[in-house]
């Protein structure tokens, strides 16, 4: 037995009986590196990489490339860290919408918040819909500043048609701010209605999503 595997052990039934409950950042952190990092003190390891990004959240939505420049945390730890959030992401997606059918304004608000979770960037999705209104796919439509470009249009319109869509439902992330529909939004959901139209496939609405609260433009009259 190794010099850290008591100490190890004993964390994980800790962890076993109580989950994180008692568990400081970084000892979650600790824990994690575990499976990464069999033969070193993963204690340290831990508090270098909060001290270098701030937050155990920061440490999460730092890139693969900027953790590996952490001394210690090599590609298989910086891969481990990195796949926490999109497996989260992946269970509250499957979770808050388990038949992966949209049937009301809230179903649609549950999935977005669910899929920008841990996003700091602007992003714009387009959740593509069959006439049942069953998920066919998510397509991620623009990252940064989302505007109604023209090129950012006829994606959505190709990425529908290509996909047999029969109906449209957007969505774009307000990062840090309320999920407030400003007039650009509003003139952006009346360019994409029209540009589907074109080629019968309905857009059934636009959900606007800051943290955990969304607001659906179709609800508020907006469309």
């Amino acid at each position: 037995m190794g010099v850290h595997d008591g100490h190890r052990e004993r964390m994980k039934s800790r962890f076993v009986e109580a989950g994180l409950d008692g568990f400081n950042d970084h000892n979650a952190l600790e824990m994690l590196l575990f499976y990464a990092v069999p033969r070193k003190d993963t204690n340290e390891l831990a508090h270098r990489l909060l001290k270098q990004f701030g937050s155990l959240a920061s440490v999460f939505e730092a890139k693969h490339e900027e953790l590996m420049r952490v001394d210690g945390i090599g590609e298989n730890a910086a891969t481990l860290i990195k796949l926490i959030p999109e497996v989260s992401r992946r269970y509250l997606l499957t979770k808050s919408l388990p038949t992966k059918v949209i049937r009301r304004s809230e179903d649609a608000g549950a999935y977005f918040v669910a899929k920008f979770m841990y996003e700091v960037n602007e992003i714009c999705y387009a959740l593509l819909l069959n006439s049942s209104n069953g998920i066919i796919a998510c397509k991620e439509i623009s990252r940064g500043v989302v505007n109604a470009t023209e090129v950012g249009i006829r994606m959505l319109v190709e990425a529908a048609i290509k996909s047999n869509a029969a109906a449209v439902i957007i969505a774009h992330n307000h990062p840090g701010a309320l999920p407030l529909p400003s007039k650009e939004d509003e003139y952006c959901t009346v360019l994409v209605k029209k540009a589907l139209e074109l080629v019968d496939i309905k857009l059934l609405d636009h959900i606007i999503v800051g943290g955990k609260e969304f607001q659906s433009l179709n609800k508020n009259g907006l469309m």
